[in-house]
């Protein structure tokens, strides 16, 4: 009975220290700015791909979630802090949606069974990484109101740097996921 809960904690403590690791990779995604037209671009929501396939639908939610709630609790681990605010009131402004986006991309990108199929694959990608601008812009449209061009604002600059990332994680799904024999 001892081994089976030594067991236990062993794995509690392999998957706190994974979601500690998944947490920094994102934040440091975050704070990468890559030059790129028509708006700089981060590196966030390929991690965040990486971290659903990686890790699993559990532990990937797990990942994002300790990520929020560290920015939540003032560390500057989201891409404007603490330039433009931290914790909180950082949080709930116009970014909110798009970071609550990242737990369903991680979820989505999690479930899904990838096979050889690039064209399967890019597609689940796609559709995993879409819950973050829908949601992003759902939440900015309330937050500004919905007379503004919100698409315009909310999701179009970021559409081109969001195909290159996908693209990027839909040729290295493999790698990623030998990842998860490790976990």
């Amino acid at each position: 009975m001892e081994f089976v809960k030594s067991v236990k904690h062993t794995k509690l403590i392999k998957y706190i220290f994974i979601a500690l690791i998944g947490s920094i990779i994102l934040a440091i995604s975050a704070k990468i700015k890559i030059p790129f037209y028509p708006v700089p671009m981060t590196m966030q929501t390929m991690v965040v791909l990486m971290i659903g396939i990686a890790f699993g639908w559990k532990l990937g939610l797990a990942t994002i979630s300790l990520y929020l709630f560290e920015g939540i609790i003032g560390l500057p681990v989201f891409s404007g802090t603490p330039e433009k605010g931290i914790g909180l009131l950082y949080f709930t402004g116009p970014t909110m949606g798009y970071l609550i986006g990242f737990l369903v991309t991680a979820y989505i990108s999690g479930k899904f069974v990838y096979d050889n199929n690039l064209i399967k694959t890019f597609f689940k990608l796609f559709f995993a990484t879409s819950f973050v601008y829908i949601l992003g812009m759902i939440w900015l449209g309330t937050l500004i109101g919905w007379d503004k061009s919100i698409f315009q604002l909310g999701a179009q600059p970021f559409l081109l740097a969001e195909l290159l990332k996908i693209l990027i994680a839909t040729f290295t799904i493999n790698q990623i996921k030998k990842i998860k024999k490790f976990i």
